[in-house]
């Protein structure tokens, strides 16, 4: 169940049998689309690394993952259906034209490598953080510098949601990664959030 504000949240517990450790949200995101497709449970996955990780103060210590110290939580899962074609993701989705000029991005996990691009964002909450920018490029820069502190917002040319489910139309294509990787081009994506859908401990 999605958690409220001031909540605790996560409890002591370790990587259970079967549990998969994975060192990136990349890593983590191939092990859930295989169990999705193939209609197989959800493994628990031990986190080593990647945003996910950081955003729940994982240390990246695989040692912990089996022992008395480790933490497990229930997370959010997002989906996508981009052009017709579902998707899953861990911990953020970004869409966007080259140097960021129109952006949409949806957050799970606050960070985006070493930006604070979600500063809000909590995966276990029930709701992804969205974010749609139209920047000029004196902007871009200005929103860049700003970005590792998550000081970024509020921007008049950025508009944010906290929200279950969104559907987004590009006049043109837009790249397309998940969790860091390229996917492709698309014109239309429909987001939403899968609460509680995914064991991890870090």
């Amino acid at each position: 169940m999605p958690i409220a504000k001031g909540e605790a949240w996560g409890a002591p517990g370790s990587l259970p049998p079967g549990g998969l450790v994975v060192a990136s949200d990349a890593a983590a995101r191939a092990i859930v689309e295989d169990a999705r497709r193939s209609g197989r449970p959800l493994p628990a996955l031990g986190l080593v690394g990647g945003d996910l990780c950081r955003t729940l103060g994982g240390p990246g210590d695989r040692d912990r993952l089996t022992s008395g110290s480790a933490t497990t939580f229930s997370v959010d899962l997002g989906a996508v259906l981009a052009d017709g074609k579902l998707y899953w993701f861990v911990a953020h989705l970004v869409a966007r034209t080259p140097w960021w000029g129109d952006a949409f991005v949806a957050m799970n996990a606050q960070w985006l490598g070493s930006w604070n691009l979600g500063p809000r964002a909590h995966p276990g909450d029930g709701l992804l953080d969205t974010y749609r920018a139209r920047l000029s490029v004196g902007d871009r820069a200005r929103v860049r510098a700003r970005l590792h502190h998550g000081t970024h917002l509020p921007h008049p040319g950025i508009s944010q949601a906290r929200t279950q489910a969104v559907q987004v139309r590009f006049q043109r294509p837009h790249r397309l990664w998940l969790d860091g990787e390229p996917v492709g081009r698309v014109r239309h994506v429909s987001v939403r959030v899968e609460p509680d859908a995914l064991t991890v401990v870090v």
